[in-house]
C-alpha cells in the first residue's frame, strides 16, 4: 500500500510538558511580546515575563482551590486571552482541561462533563454559568464553577497567595510528555461525542516539528496571528500551542462580528481558518464588485489569479501574465488583502476541503492558502502544504514525525507522535481504530501521489451506493456546490435511490445584496426558494460541480430548503459539520419528493 514517512526534525524526548513553554520564554526572552489584548481601538502587548507570572499566579489559585494533578476541569468560553491563560494555568497545576463549545446546549455540556468526570468548570459568562449549574445533578463529580466575567479568576489569584512557588514547581516536575494533557470531544456526527485523550507529548512533538517545518509562516521575525476559530476545537487549540512554541505574537477575537475590524487593527501576518471563511471572503468581494459595477473586472481578476497560480507549478508566469496580474493587484487583489489587515501572506486552512478554485484564486491574489488535514485523534494536522512544498488541491505531505499510508480499500491511516492514546473510557472504540503498531484508521478515503502529497476523496461512513450499485462520495460534490455565494449548505443524497440528488440551503446573509445586484430586490430565504432565477443559478452551480465526476455520480435534481441547518436545530455540530443522519431523518419528505419527480432538475434532460 502507498506510504510516506517524514522523519522528525526535532529529536524525540520524554522530558517536559506544556507547562514548560511559558517559563521557557520568560527565561530566554522576558520582554518578548507573546500576546496582545484589545484595549479600545488598539492592542496592548503581554510580554513573556508577564504571561508567565499570570499563568503561575492563576495556577497557584487552582491548587489552593483543591485542584489535584490529573483532575479534569471543563473550560467553556469564546476564543479570548483568558482561555489561553486558563489552559496553561491548568497544565501548570497538573490538571487536564476539557473544552466545551460555548454554544453547547445543556445536554451536550452535561454529557462531556459527566463522561470526563470534571471536578470544576471555568466558564465565561453568566449564561454559561447558568448552563453548567443547571446540569449539576447530571455531573456528580462537579464541585466548583468559576465565571471569568464575574471576576472569579482574580479571586483565584488572591487565594493562591498561600501556595508557594516550590509547590507549583513540584506540580510541573511531576508530569512528563506521557501525561494526559486534555480530553477533546469529537464532533459527534454519528452519535454521542467521544473524548480523545491527547498527551503533552502529542502537542509538544507536533508543535516543535511544525514550528521548524513552517518557520517561514509562524517563526519569522514579526510573525503574528489573530485567532478567531473556537478554542474548543483541536485545530485552534494546536495553533495556540505551536504559536507559543515558535514565539509568535497571538491575539484573540471572541466576537466574529468584529472580525474585519480586529483584522484591520491587529494586522496579522498569517491566520488560520476553515474553508467557509474563504468562501465568505470571496463571495463578499464578488458581490461588492458587482454592486459597484466592477463585476467584469473582478471576474477577470479571478481568471488571472488562477492562471498565475497554476503557472507556478510549471516554471512561473510569463511576462504578459505577470503584467496583467500587477494591474489587477492595484484594482482588486490589494483590496482583498486590505480586508484581512493588509499583512497576511499565508493562511492555514483545515476542517474541510477548500477546493482548487479558491486555493488558486487566493494564491494568485497574494495570500497563499496552506491546506492541511487532520483529526482530533491526530492532534489536528497530520499533513499540510508548506511554502516550499505545495500542491493546490491536496492537503500536503505529512508533517515531520508523521507517517501516512493508504490501505488497499483507499482508507487513510496515520502513525506518529501526534496520534492520540485512545478514547476516554471506551476501550472497544479505541481498539476499532488504533492497532497494536500505532496505526490510526481515520475513516477518510484518499490517495497519495508520487511526491507524497495526500488528496482526500471522501469519508467511508458517508459513501452512498445508488440503486444501480454506483459508489458516490458526497463530500467533494458538497464542497464545490457550497462554494457558490448563494449556497449555505449542500447535502447530497441517493443511497439506494436511482440517482444522486441534493438538499440545498441558501445563505440568508448573501441573499439581500445578491438580489439587489440582480434586479430582484432584497430577497429573503422564503422568497428566494420560490424564485426561478435563484433556482436556475443554483442549478448552474451544481452543474459546474458535476463536471468533476462521472454522469452516474452527478447530482441530477435538487430541492431548496426554506430553512437553515444550524447547531440549534440539531443539524450541525458545534464545529459546523453536518449531522447527515439527522438531516435525512428530518427532511425525509423533501428527499422522497425529489424522487417523485419533485425538486428542480439540474439539466433539461432530467
Amino acid at each position: 500500500m502507498p506510504e510516506i514517512a517524514v522523519p522528525p526534525l526535532v529529536p524525540a524526548t520524554p522530558q517536559g510538558s506544556l507547562a514548560d513553554l511559558p517559563r521557557g520564554w520568560a527565561r530566554r526572552d522576558p520582554g518578548r511580546a507573546l500576546y496582545a489584548v484589545p484595549e479600545g481601538p488598539t492592542w496592548r502587548d503581554v510580554s513573556a515575563s508577564e504571561f508567565d507570572q499570570q499563568v503561575r499566579a492563576l495556577a497557584r489559585g487552582l491548587v489552593a482551590a483543591g485542584i489535584e494533578p490529573g483532575d479534569r476541569v471543563a473550560l467553556m468560553s469564546r476564543t479570548r486571552y483568558e482561555w489561553t491563560l486558563v489552559d496553561f494555568a491548568l497544565w501548570t497545576a497538573g490538571a487536564v482541561p476539557v473544552p466545551v463549545y460555548e454554544t453547547s446546549a445543556p445536554g451536550q455540556a452535561a454529557w462531556i462533563m459527566a463522561d470526563s468526570g470534571v471536578v470544576a468548570a471555568v466558564v465565561e459568562t453568566t449564561e454559561h454559568l447558568a448552563t453548567v449549574t443547571g446540569v449539576r445533578e447530571q455531573v456528580p463529580t462537579l464541585r466548583d464553577v468559576w465565571a471569568i466575567e464575574a471576576g472569579a479568576l482574580d479571586e483565584l489569584v488572591t487565594a493562591g497567595a498561600e501556595v508557594s512557588e516550590a509547590q507549583l514547581d513540584q506540580r510541573v516536575a511531576g508530569q512528563d510528555r506521557q501525561a494526559l494533557a486534555t480530553i477533546i470531544y469529537t464532533s459527534g456526527t454519528t452519535g454521542q461525542p467521544k473524548g480523545c485523550e491527547l498527551t503533552h507529548g502529542n502537542f509538544l512533538a507536533l508543535a516543535e516539528n511544525a514550528a521548524v517545518r513552517l518557520e517561514e509562516v509562524i517563526a519569522r521575525p514579526g510573525s503574528q496571528t489573530l485567532l478567531f476559530l473556537p478554542l474548543a476545537h483541536v485545530f485552534a487549540r494546536f495553533i495556540q500551542v505551536v504559536v507559543l512554541q515558535a514565539g509568535a505574537r497571538l491575539g484573540h477575537c471572541p466576537d466574529t462580528t468584529r472580525l474585519l475590524e480586529d483584522l484591520g487593527t491587529f494586522r496579522p501576518t498569517f491566520v488560520l481558518a476553515v474553508p467557509r471563511v474563504f468562501e465568505k471572503i470571496y463571495n463578499g468581494a464578488e458581490q461588492r464588485a458587482e454592486a459597484a459595477g466592477r463585476g467584469r473586472v473582478f471576474r477577470r481578476a479571478t481568471q488571472v489569479a488562477e492562471r498565475w497560480s497554476r503557472a507556478q507549478a510549471t516554471g512561473g508566469a510569463g511576462l504578459r501574465l505577470r503584467a496583467e496580474r500587477a494591474v489587477l493587484d492595484r484594482l482588486v487583489y490589494r483590496r482583498l488583502r486590505a480586508a484581512m489587515g493588509g499583512r497576511v501572506s499565508y493562511v492555514i486552512s483545515g476542517g474541510a476541503a477548500l477546493g482548487e478554485r479558491l486555493g488558486h484564486f487566493f494564491r494568485g491574489a497574494g495570500v497563499t492558502v496552506l491546506e492541511g488535514y487532520g483529526l482530533t485523534e491526530t492532534t489536528a494536522p497530520a499533513t499540510v502544504n508548506t511554502p516550499e512544498l505545495i500542491k493546490v488541491g491536496t492537503v500536503g505531505r505529512p508533517l515531520p514525525g508523521v507517517t501516512v499510508r493508504v490501505a488497499d480499500d483507499g482508507e487513510i491511516q496515520v502513525r506518529g507522535s501526534s496520534v492520540f492514546r485512545g478514547y476516554h473510557g471506551h476501550t472497544q472504540a479505541t481498539e476499532e481504530v488504533l492497532d497494536d503498531d500505532g496505526w490510526f484508521t481515520t475513516g477518510d478515503i484518499g490517495e497519495l501521489d508520487g511526491d507524497g502529497f495526500l488528496r482526500i476523496t471522501g469519508r467511508r461512513k458517508e459513501i452512498l451506493v445508488t440503486a444501480g450499485g454506483k459508489n458516490v462520495s458526497p463530500g467533494p460534490l458538497e464542497d464545490q456546490v457550497r462554494a457558490h455565494a448563494l449556497v449555505s449548505q449542500c447535502v447530497v443524497v441517493g443511497d439506494g435511490r436511482p440517482y444522486v440528488a441534493a438538499l440545498v440551503t441558501l445563505d440568508a446573509e448573501m441573499l439581500p445584496a445578491w438580489g439587489e445586484a440582480h434586479g430582484l430586490g432584497p430577497l429573503t430565504v422564503p422568497e428566494a426558494v420560490e424564485n426561478p432565477v435563484v433556482r436556475e443559478v443554483v442549478a448552474r452551480a451544481i452543474e459546474r460541480a458535476n463536471d468533476s465526476v462521472s454522469r452516474a455520480e452527478s447530482i441530477r435534481r435538487f430541492s431548496l430548503l426554506g430553512t437553515e441547518l444550524t447547531e440549534e436545530s440539531g443539524h450541525l455540530t458545534p464545529s459546523m459539520k453536518v449531522r447527515r443522519e439527522t438531516v435525512l431523518r428530518d427532511f425525509a419528505d423533501e428527499v422522497d419528493g425529489i424522487y417523485a419527480r419533485g425538486g428542480t432538475p439540474v439539466t433539461e434532460s432530467d
